[in-house]
C-alpha cells in the first residue's frame, strides 16, 4: 500500500511505545544492551531484542558485536536515524510541557478506579 501521508512513512521507523524512547536514549552516545536495559524501564528482554533489531534493519541504528565473552554488543544512532530523533524533539517538548496536565489525568482515573 502507498502511503497517503508523510505520517505514515513516520510510523512505519517509530510506531510503537519503545522505539521513540530508544532513540532518546541512543542520540548522545551508542550504548551497550544492558545499559538500554536500565535506561528504558518497563522493557522486557524480548521486547527489547526485538525493537532494536527493527532499528538496525530500518537503518535508524548500527549494532556492533564486540564477539567477546562474556557477549558485547553495543548500539549506535546512525545519521539517518537522528534525523527521525530530530523530528521528534518537538513531539518530546510538547510533552514536556504538558506533563503536569498527563500526571493530572492518572490521578484522576487511579481515584476513579475504585
Amino acid at each position: 500500500m502507498e502511503p497517503t501521508c508523510g505520517l505514515d512513512v513516520a510510523l512505519h521507523y517509530v510506531g510503537g511505545k519503545w522505539k521513540p524512547i530508544l532513540l532518546f536514549h541512543l542520540q548522545g552516545a551508542p550504548r551497550r544492551f544492558g545499559e538500554l536495559k536500565r535506561l528504558v524501564s518497563g522493557i522486557s528482554e524480548k521486547v527489547l531484542i526485538q525493537q532494536l533489531r527493527s532499528l538496525t534493519e530500518d537503518g535508524i541504528l548500527t549494532r556492533h558485536d564486540f564477539m567477546a565473552v562474556p557477549p558485547r554488543v553495543e548500539y549506535a544512532i546512525t545519521d539517518f536515524g537522528r534525523t527521525l530523533a530530530l523530528a521528534l524533539q518537538p513531539l518530546c517538548e510538547w510533552g514536556n510541557r504538558h506533563r503536569a496536565h498527563f500526571q493530572a489525568q492518572q490521578d484522576e482515573h487511579v481515584r476513579t478506579d475504585f
